[in-house]
Order: C-alpha cells, then structure tokens, then sequence
C-alpha cells in the first residue's frame, strides 16, 4: 500500500483527478452507451479515488470507522484492480480495430478485471490480517495465506494491464498526429512508472518468502512514483481531449490579434449592427467574439461601400505595384487604401456620397489580409499623400 510521510500529496492528486473526472459527467449523462468514455470516467474516478483512500490518514480513519482491520487494503486493492481493467478497456476501445475484435476483446477484459476485483475481496476475508499495517501491509503479510495471494493478484493485474496498455499507446502514437499523439506519448510512460511501481513492491514481496528484508521498497522507494504517474496519466487523458477545442481557440485568438489594425480603423463607423456590440473579452469565448467581429466588419464595410473612390483603389493599387508588391498584394492594398478614404469621407461629410462608389470585396479570406496591410507604409504613405490630392465628392 502506497505511503509518505504525510497524506497532503495523495489528497492534492486524488482530488485533482475527480474535478477532472467531474468535468465528463455532463458528456457521460448524454452519451451513456459511449464505452470509450466510461472507460474514461472510471479510470478517472478510480484513481483518484485510489489515491485518496492510499492516503495513510485515510487508512487509519477507514479502519477506525469499520471497525474491522486492514479493511483499506482490499479496498484500495479492489479499485486498484478496477483502474487497471478500465485503462486497459480504454485503450482498446480508442485505438482503432474491427468492431468485432474490440467488442471481443472488450468482454475478456471486462470479465478477467471484474473477476479480480471480486478475487481481491474473497482473499481479504478468507484469509487474517490482525495487525494494522498503515505503510508496510504488501511487505508484512507476504508470507501470509490468501492475503498473499491478494497482494500478487492486484500487483500482476496492475502490472499485466498497465504494461499492456503502454505498448499499445506507443504503438499507437506512430500512426497519428497532434494532440492524440501528444496524449498517447505521455500516457504510454505514464503506465510504465506504474509498472515499476508494481515491480519493486513485488520485488520486496519475493525476498520476504525468500528470508530477506526490502521493506524500504515499499514505503521509501515505490510511493513517489505513484503521484507523477496519476498526474501524468490524466494529463495524457485530458490533452486528446481537449487539444482539438485549444487549438480552435488559439486560432480564433490569432486571428482576433490579425484583425486588430481593421477593427480599430472601422469600429467607430456607424452601423446598426454587431460593430456597436460591446462584449466583454474576459467571459466571451474567442470563437463567439471572432464571429462577431468579422460581422461587425462587414457590416463596417458595406456602410462604407457609398464613400469609396475607385479612383483612390486604382491609385494605391499602381503604386503598389511600383514598389514591388504581386497584383495580388497590390490589390489588397488598394482595397485597404480606399476603406480609410471611404472612412474619412464618411466622417466629414456623411450625407454626401459617390455616384460611381464601388462595394469592397467582402470575402471572410480578404479580413485578414486586409488588415495587416493597413499596416504597411504604403497604405500609410497612399492614405496621407494620395487620396487627398486624387480624391474629390461628386
């Protein structure tokens, strides 16, 4: 059984692990039949309750509180054995195969864990354990009958399971990408340390059936590891997950900071839509604002159409290409060029508008180019030389 000199660290992971585990219960309630994610709820909910209950506060508690001894030795056992079928489980049922073959291999994994689990507590009571053992349970009853035996099943279920588990997440980690393989590639040495975890508590086992003492296996050398292995697990669990929705929101925040130059020229034009819209960045997802300015934008720009010169766009555009810029860059120039004039015209005399004005294109591609070449000196040096002099209402 896992210990440290205190419970504070067990707590801090176990809890971490069920406010994870809480934020898929929503997803769970409207995907019951989802057997990849009560796979993961499980694993979730059964790791960190392992580690609250391996707290060695908790043991003492949970002894007192029952009345019977050693009582949190097959619980933690029994969850242990839980945590390993499910992460198995889990793996099988997210790594890509036939349905068939995972629903197959679904059962056996099922029926072999949910035996264990019921093995654990039949050896508990069958055999005797008098003697409290907050730290050193695993070591003291080694040679103990059917409490022997428990000990071994629940290390060699951990330990088949998470070694298991680890291949076939490496495995799998070279045939995808992104955020999947970042998962995968942390949860495969995730389950490795707890295979080392499970190999040196058997280890100090063996040498107590051999005559020899490695206690300090068990409550020195193997209970760091159980911490970082939890963590890092759900971390493995959690990126998968929500990477795709991270990398949309690093997206919509990019292009947020692209259309910024754009904004801050059109957000004072008057128009009776979105662009008069006031939403608080700090609770507005990204996504939500992003939409919302790109309308208020276009919005901005069709009030603007009546104000534009084509004679200001095809100005811009010809300097553009004088100094180097692709038709393509010069023409998103000229439109930049003449939204500013447009703006200005607007502002100065708004009920006076051009006969021969001309819509700018109003494609979602455009915003941001548009935008980033109102940046540029040119657009700067058209918009204070140019469009004063060439420019005059009709």
């Amino acid at each position: 059984m896992t210990a440290e000199s205190g419970s504070l660290g067990f707590y801090i992971c176990g809890f971490i692990l069920l406010a994870v585990c809480a934020l898929k219960v929503p997803a769970l309630v409207q995907r019951r039949h989802d057997m990849l994610l009560r796979a993961a709820c499980i694993i979730l909910f059964t790791a960190g309750s392992q580690m609250i209950i391996a707290a060695p506060e908790t043991i003492v508690a949970l002894n007192r509180h029952t009345g019977i001894m050693n009582v949190a030795a097959p619980t933690v056992y029994a969850i242990t054995v839980a945590f390993s079928g499910a992460s198995l489980l889990l793996i099988i049922n997210w790594r890509p195969a036939p349905p068939e073959k995972t629903r197959q291999a679904s059962r056996l994994c099922i029926t072999a864990y949910s035996l264990g689990f019921i093995a654990v507590i039949l050896l508990f009571w069958a055999g005797n354990a008098p003697v409290e053992q907050v730290t050193l349970f695993d070591a003291y009853y080694a040679n103990t009958p059917y409490i022997r035996e428990m000990i071994v099943l629940y290390l060699v279920a951990q330990a088949v399971a998470m070694m298991t588990a680890s291949i076939l997440c490496w495995r799998w980690s070279r045939e995808v990408h992104g955020s999947l393989r970042t998962g995968l590639r942390l949860l495969a040495p995730a389950y490795l340390i707890i295979v080392c975890y499970d190999s040196l508590r058997l280890v100090a086992v063996a040498s107590r059936w051999m005559g020899y003492n490695l206690d300090f296996l068990v409550d020195e050398v193997s209970p760091p590891l159980a911490g970082p292995a939890s963590l890092l697990g759900a971390i493995g669990f959690i990126v998968p997950l929500a990477g795709p929705r991270l990398a949309e929101t690093a997206q919509s925040v990019r292009q947020l900071r692209q259309l910024a130059p754009l904004w801050r020229a059109l957000r004072d034009v008057p128009t009776p839509g979105a662009i008069r819209m006031s939403l608080p960045w700090w609770r507005t997802p990204p996504e939500v604002l992003l939409t919302v300015r790109k309308t208020a934008l276009y919005d901005a720009i069709h009030t603007l159409s009546p104000y534009c010169d084509p004679a200001v766009r095809e100005s811009a555009y010809r300097v553009a290409l004088r100094r180097g810029a692709d038709q393509a860059t010069a023409a998103i120039t000229g439109e930049a060029a003449v939204l500013l004039d447009a703006r200005n015209r607007l502002r100065a005399a708004p009920d006076t508008r051009l006969r021969n004005a001309e819509t700018p294109e109003k494609r979602a591609s455009d915003l941001i180019p548009l935008s980033q070449a109102l940046n540029s000196s040119i657009v700067r040096d058209l918009h204070e030389d140019l469009v004063p002099h060439e420019s005059s209402p009709s």
